[in-house]
């Protein structure tokens, strides 16, 4: 099946046009990222036919004795479930519903500091303190979820001061 052609030409004429293009760029990027990981690796040891696998002891002695080290994925999961089960003790998430919740948190994490940044540079300031990161919670979140964030925000620098 043949991927859909990505087009960056914008037609302001056409309506629905920004969210067609946005949603199929999503999907083919989505749809092209998947089947690089996991189609490619598949199809290429396919064919290629494999004569004798090279032994253990010549495997160690090519890479230069070194253990590869696994790459490092920074996410808030572990948080997130902690949070889980303070609220709701016997509810669990799956990965995908994990996943939508750690790109939530990396945005609003996104907006916050750099709207932060902008509100330090508007004042002629290097250093974001938690004054500008309080400033820019009230801007980006809504009227009572600014009002609760403030308040734990406010909490969680007593804590650390205090500590």
């Amino acid at each position: 099946m043949d991927a859909p052609e990505i087009s960056t030409a914008r037609n302001p004429s056409k309506t629905g046009a920004r969210e067609a293009e946005s949603t199929l760029t999503a999907q083919s990027l989505l749809r092209l990222s998947f089947s690089n990981n996991n189609d490619s690796t598949a199809t290429t040891m396919a064919k290629t036919p494999s004569k004798k696998a090279p032994s253990k002891a010549a495997k160690k002695a090519a890479s230069g004795d070194k253990k590869r080290s696994k790459k490092r994925v920074e996410s808030y999961s572990t948080y997130i479930y902690k949070v889980l089960k303070q609220v709701h003790p016997d509810t669990g998430i799956s990965k995908k519903g994990m996943s939508i919740m750690n790109s939530f948190i990396n945005d609003i994490f996104e907006r916050i500091a750099g709207e932060a940044g902008k509100l330090a540079t508007y004042n002629k300031k290097a250093t974001l303190s938690s004054r500008e990161i309080q400033t820019a919670v009230r801007l980006m979140l809504p009227g009572e979820l600014a009002k609760h964030a403030v308040s734990e925000g406010t909490k969680a620098v007593t804590k650390f001061s205090s500590a």
